[in-house]
């Protein structure tokens, strides 16, 4: 369970409390008010009462409490909002405040959720239930410390399952695996018919490189799940078992077990995906099963240059590690840098800029797969056989040099042989990156993305229309990845990096290498530097190289320091 409602039994003795027709009370009310009615029969239940227009104030706001109970049973969340809303109105409380943050924490608007908790702890007492569900929000927001403090407070207030759970999570974050395993272990000996703290552990196992005992984990996790559904109405329809199923089939895919990795990732999108979370996790099994279901198997990419443009040099498929563990420490990178475009403007420093990155990042450890001036159909082939392999890494790098452009608000990297004609779908002559990313949300992992890639818009003065009501609109840069698609996130562990900021242009420079290629294969390899130290080390001499024209951007949810070039 994720969030806990709060002061249901004192909301319900209120609203019953004074005087009413005889209708609402003996018929309407029990069907309203109680946590065990069934979502559509509490809504209508609810919109009767409404609707007989006897109650004010504080009553009339435990209905439109009561019914955006309702809404959240059936995950609408905009509809629970609008009645919280109405509620708070009518009669400020910590019932409502908390009902309405937790659902724009559902929607991923975790600000607007902290300030409903912040505002609800002030309204009353203090309560271990807001303590809980604001950590839950610092958390999602990536600030694992606050979050910690949260959850300590609400166990100090009322010790429960779910905030010892939570704790683990965030100290996971904060890559303190001991100190998250005890606080899950506590979480499944306070409860252990609960299937969330297994899901839980599930993840500690599997980024401690011990998938046998993730995958025993994920089963009883869903075997429970199947076996009770949750009790608590604040639980988002079907997103215990979907996460369950996820993170089981990652510990498959990671042990080497492929044929039960892509029977869970199959369950995973058979859920009703109502939160963000749910759908974020649809969105990586998508990505992993449609990896998994294109080959017998990964391959491993070879440690050493292309010799030849366009091609990839590979090994054979490795064998699984013995005894379902992990060999702890895989650092994985792909390179791309594609410059010689046969239809839109060819640009001479893509190839240079990812030989240099490449040969950068092969100085410090990492095994790189490399693709110079890549098609379509090679692209998208060293794509997904780096993602295939990025399952058993620890760390993995993308780096992409070239023409890229955003397309309805998605950003797409462009193939040198892309070539648009009118009535055509220009996305699909592209690559997604929101394919990429889906296929590295993974939080036992550390993600880092970095694109060079918005040096014009080629697709500007050729742009289709994508279908006969809607127009593909085509602009500068790459858009800021705060929406990703259809549910695809900015991680847990991952950091994603722009050669310019969102929306603008960068520059392909005047030399062998772009300015921003230049200062990053520099800086990379420098020792015991912290990776947004050294992003912030290339921004400042991109900046001053370029007269300010040009500044380059970031944006993390990394779980704690990454050093690149290790000290």
């Amino acid at each position: 369970m994720r969030r806990i409602l709060i002061a249901l039994t004192l909301l319900a003795a209120a609203l019953w409390s004074a005087p009413c027709f005889a209708q609402a009370r003996s018929q309407l009310g029990p069907l309203c008010t109680s946590e065990g009615t069934p979502a559509d029969k509490q809504i209508d239940a609810c919109n009767k009462i409404i609707a007989l227009k006897v109650f004010k104030g504080s009553q009339l706001a435990d209905v439109y409490f009561w019914r955006g109970v309702g809404w959240n049973k059936k995950g609408d969340y905009a509809k629970v909002i609008a009645d919280a809303t109405e509620s708070i109105r009518l009669a400020p409380s910590q019932g409502n405040y908390n009902l309405r943050g937790s659902a724009y924490f559902d929607k991923g608007e975790y600000d607007i959720a902290i300030a409903d908790f912040d505002d609800a702890l002030k309204s009353g007492s203090p309560s271990g239930t807001l303590y809980h569900n604001r950590g839950n929000a610092w958390r999602s927001k990536g600030d694992y410390a606050k979050a910690v403090a949260d959850y300590t407070e609400a166990i100090r207030l009322s010790p429960n399952t779910f905030s010892y759970q939570n704790r683990g999570r965030a100290k996971e974050a904060l890559g303190d695996l001991d100190g998250a395993l005890a606080d899950i272990n506590q979480a499944i000996r306070l409860d252990p018919a609960l299937p969330s703290p297994l899901t839980s552990r599930t993840v500690i196992w599997r980024a401690k490189g011990d998938f046998d005992r993730a995958i025993a984990d994920g089963t009883e996790a869903i075997r429970l799940a199947k076996a009770k559904t949750p009790v608590n109405i604040m639980t988002p329809p079907g997103s215990v078992l979907i996460s369950a199923y996820i993170h089981r089939g990652l510990a498959y895919e990671a042990k080497g077990d492929y044929e039960h990795a892509k029977e869970d990732f199959r369950a995973t999108l058979q859920g009703v995906a109502s939160d963000a979370g749910s759908r974020a996790n649809q969105a990586t099994a998508r990505v992993r099963l449609s990896l998994l279901s294109d080959a017998a198997g990964p391959l491993t990419p070879r440690d050493a240059p292309s010799s030849t443009a366009g091609q990839q040099q590979q090994t054979p498929a490795p064998t699984p590690a013995p005894s379902g563990k992990a060999s702890p420490g895989r650092r994985m990178a792909l390179v791309i840098g594609n410059g010689a475009y046969a239809h839109v403007k060819a640009l001479p420093n893509p190839s240079n800029d990812a030989r240099a990155v490449a040969k950068s990042l092969r100085n410090i450890g990492f095994t790189v797969s490399e693709g110079v001036d890549l098609d379509r159909t090679t692209m998208q082939k060293v794509t997904r056989d780096f993602l295939r392999e990025a399952a058993r890494a620890q760390v993995a790098v993308v780096y992409y040099a070239g023409h890229g452009v955003q397309v309805d608000g998605r950003n797409y990297l462009i193939p040198i042989d892309v070539q648009l004609r009118p009535g055509a779908s220009m996305t699909e002559e592209m690559i997604d990156m929101d394919t990429i990313m889906a296929g590295l949300d993974d939080q036992v992992r550390t993600n880092i993305l970095i694109f060079d890639a918005c040096r014009n818009n080629p697709m500007a003065p050729q742009a289709p229309s994508s279908g006969p009501n809607r127009g593909i609109q085509a602009a500068a840069g790459l858009a800021a990845p705060t929406s990703l698609g259809s549910g695809a996130t900015l991680g847990a562990g991952t950091l994603i990096a722009f050669a310019t900021a969102p929306g603008q242009v960068a520059l392909d420079g005047e030399g062998a290498n772009s300015p921003f290629s230049a200062a990053l294969s520099r800086h990379i390899v420098t020792t015991g530097l912290e990776v947004q130290q050294m992003l912030t080390r290339v921004r400042a001499e991109v900046v001053s190289t370029t007269h300010n024209k040009q500044v380059p951007w970031s944006n993390s949810s990394l779980l704690g320091e990454v050093y690149l070039a290790e000290k």
